[in-house]
């Protein structure tokens, strides 16, 4: 399956002493504090080849050295870390109902976060206004003397995996849309590296890139929103993100589970967005499109029939996890995206089927641990800053 971030086979030297250099990044990245000659046992490396690279990460401010750590019987090392100081990663995320900008450091701390509630219009109307919002965050005294390595731009459709084109959104009406193409000419100023991704891809990717310590041997993000789809990510110093010949790998919101079921805006009839969707939720409850889905439920209080949508869409959100589980067994899920504010009435019963039924084929007690994010505004945007990293990495 294609991947992005899969490192491809190369002879020359100059491709090796980036894969060197990614991989050595990565190393400090999963072990903050570890030493050289750390890093060479962990990378298989040579100490004069990590000693050159990590020098050279140091004099373009990609590391930074800390205390000297002891070791037995030999001299001591100094600790190295990531060195936020001195760049800056940009990540946007074009949703269906707003669009966010992120900066964040090299580590993943958040430094500045935009969001506002506009429905993108066409795509020229919202390359301008995501240009807008992204100069202004570039100016902001914050980081605006930091180093940008460059921007990533979320969207939510499937991506050609071969180059940056969303092939459908269909909660959009875009199709076969190159939009870095359209944003480029309102941010001529912006260098490093470009990178367009599904927005369930770059929140995963981010979950993985960005873990605290060592991430687990892979993750699947789902996302729930006006739309549902996930995203897989495993490996080690180079992530990888299976998308499949057509770039349709994780799209988990066209996948039927009610044969000849309601139709879809996809087309089809009786896709899991029928069921668990911000746009079936408000089908079913007669929420106008205009109105907030959150206060909107949050005033019917108790009502009989809300609860009796969110349940079911809750039981349809634990059966694509249970889907997940078995088709991609990943060692962790994660439940985000703007229907986890709607709170325990939805995502209760999806815990409590998972729960129930992850262990039926094997009859075993191991658990896949679930992490639900009640607020992930920005863990797309973030993703696709993650991705420019993993990117800038590799190319710089």
């Amino acid at each position: 399956m294609v991947s992005t971030f899969a490192p491809q086979a190369a002879g020359d030297l100059n491709f090796l002493k980036k894969l060197n250099r990614s991989s050595i990044l990565g190393t400090v990245r999963r072990y903050p504090g570890a030493t050289r000659a750390d890093i060479a046992a962990h990378t298989q490396l040579t100490k004069a080849t990590v000693g050159g690279v990590v020098q050279a990460l140091l004099e373009r401010g990609w590391l930074r050295e800390g205390e000297l750590q002891p070791r037995g019987g030999g001299r001591p090392g100094r600790a190295l870390y990531l060195d936020d100081a001195h760049h800056v990663l940009l990540g946007a995320d074009i949703g269906v109902r707003g669009l966010r900008v992120v900066a964040c450091t090299l580590g993943g701390e958040v430094l500045l976060q935009r969001y506002v509630t506009e429905a993108p219009t066409t795509p020229e109307e919202t390359a301008t206004r995501l240009a807008e919002m992204l100069r202004v965050l570039r100016d902001d005294p914050v980081i605006v003397d930091r180093h940008c390595l460059g921007l990533g731009v979320t969207v939510p459709g499937p991506v050609a995996p071969e180059q940056p084109i969303l092939r459908l959104a269909p909660n959009l009406g875009w199709i076969d849309v190159a939009f870095l193409e359209v944003l480029r000419p309102h941010l001529p100023d912006l260098d490093g590296a470009w990178l367009l991704d599904n927005e369930a891809n770059a929140a995963a990717f981010g979950e993985f890139y960005f873990h605290d310590g060592i991430p687990p041997e892979s993750i699947v993000y789902i996302s729930a929103g006006s739309g549902i789809g996930s995203g897989l990510v495993t490996g080690d110093n180079y992530p990888l993100v299976p998308r499949g010949i057509q770039g349709l790998v994780g799209e988990i919101g066209h996948t039927i589970v009610q044969p000849g079921g309601l139709y879809c805006h996809c087309g089809n009839r009786g896709c899991a967005e029928t069921l668990v969707s911000g746009w079936a939720i408000r089908a079913a409850l007669g929420i106008a499109d205009t109105e907030n889905l959150e206060a909107a439920i949050a005033a019917r209080g108790d009502d009989p029939d809300v609860n009796a949508v969110l349940r079911r869409a809750g039981e349809a959100l634990g059966t694509l996890m249970l889907n997940l589980h078995h088709t991609l067994n990943p060692a962790m899920l994660v439940l985000g995206g703007s229907l986890m504010h709607l709170g325990e009435r939805l995502i209760a019963p999806a815990l409590a089927y998972f729960e129930a039924h992850q262990n039926d084929l094997l009859r075993g007690t191991q658990r896949v641990p679930v992490k639900v994010i009640h607020d992930s505004t920005f863990t797309a945007a973030r993703g696709a800053a993650a991705q420019v990293m993993a990117k800038a990495a590799l190319e710089a």
